[in-house]
C-alpha cells in the first residue's frame, strides 16, 4: 500500500515544500511523525498525511467547507 511507504528527510522537506534542515530540526523537536533507522530519520506516509490533517484541523482549516 501506498500510504505505508517510507520517506527520507529529503522526500519529506520536498513534499512539505520546507528546507531539509527545517524538517530535519522539526523531526528532532517531536514536530513531525518520524523514528530513526541506524541514526537517519525516516517517515511514514500515512502518519506524515494524518500529521498534515491535524494541522489543518488545529489551525481551523476545513477543506471541505471551501469552495
Amino acid at each position: 500500500m501506498l500510504d505505508d511507504e517510507v520517506l527520507t528527510i529529503k522526500e519529506v522537506a520536498a513534499h512539505l515544500k520546507i528546507g531539509e534542515k527545517t524538517t530535519y530540526s522539526m523531526a528532532q523537536a517531536g514536530e513531525l511523525p518520524g523514528f530513526k533507522v541506524r541514526g537517519q530519520w525516516r517517515f511514514q506516509r500515512s502518519d506524515l498525511l494524518k500529521w498534515i490533517e491535524d494541522q489543518k484541523a488545529a489551525h481551523g482549516r476545513n477543506p471541505q467547507a471551501e469552495g
